[in-house]
């Protein structure tokens, strides 16, 4: 696959582990793990899944008679074992209760557990990143940056949102903190925190997909600097200049890596 492919890629890897995580809740609450989406990661990774008994897992790594597998359950627990040894822990019969053997490893499952709910997020998200060969040249910049600059001469804001998502991950950007967050603006840039509370966001890129209008903010203003902020107000209404604007923002952001 291509570097942008790979980029790709990651950025659905992050979104769908976000989403993922937002459903995961403590081990007596009722919060359920959205499991459609957790399948949607880990088909990402190719991972093969079977059922075991009434079951779902996926191999991650080694094959049923011994390997590390996931549990497509509230817990996403990982093991490290064989798959028939999750299936007689997890979904005993009756039959199979009654030994003292069996209802040890039934009641007490740390010897085979590796992970259970964030740790095992975390850690499919890890391994899928991994795979990714993320290395890139500055032909591959230059193509994205080009790629986002015709789309936006020709109001393709599909395809200019999927330049600046490249751009936001290749420059650790977030989207817009609450002070900055402005309807019918798709805007991004660095934030930061500060001890008294005050939220400083910038460098940033405001666009607008109704007016098709793109800027560049080469500052970080704080959510309590009260004449910066009537500034960037003044720039997304069109009143003030931003320090670049229209196709030129792209050359910024491909700069902005490329130095």
């Amino acid at each position: 696959m291509s570097f942008k492919e790979n980029l790709l890629n990651k950025i659905k890897i992050n979104q769908l582990t976000r989403d993922v995580r937002k459903t995961i809740g403590p081990a007596d609450g009722t919060l359920r793990l959205d499991t459609h989406i957790m399948t949607q990661l880990l088909e990402l990774g190719g991972y093969p899944s079977h059922k075991e008994r009434d079951l779902t897992l996926y191999t991650l790594e080694g094959d049923i008679h011994h390997g590390r597998f996931l549990v497509l359950d509230n817990d996403i627990a990982i093991y490290q074992t064989s798959a028939a040894d999750i299936g007689l822990r997890k979904s005993p019969t009756v039959k199979e209760m009654v030994t003292f053997r069996n209802i040890k490893k039934i009641l007490v499952d740390t010897d085979v557990v590796l992970f259970r709910k964030e740790e095992s997020l975390s850690t499919i998200q890890r391994e899928l990143i991994d795979r990714l060969d993320l290395h890139f040249e500055s032909t591959d910049i230059e193509a994205i940056a080009g790629e986002g600059l015709a789309a936006f001469e020709r109001g393709d804001h599909d395809q200019v949102l999927e330049s600046l998502a490249l751009f936001s991950e290749l420059l650790s950007f977030s989207p817009a903190p609450s002070p900055f967050r402005i309807k019918g603006f798709e805007i991004i840039g660095k934030i930061a925190k500060e001890d008294s509370g005050e939220t400083r966001f910038g460098p940033m890129v405001l666009y607008s997909p109704l007016q098709n209008t793109l800027k560049y903010i080469d500052t970080s203003i704080g959510s309590f600097d009260k004449e910066k902020m009537e500034y960037f107000k003044k720039v997304l209404k069109n009143e003030a200049d931003a320090s670049v604007e229209g196709p030129d923002v792209f050359e910024k952001l491909k700069a902005s890596i490329l130095q």
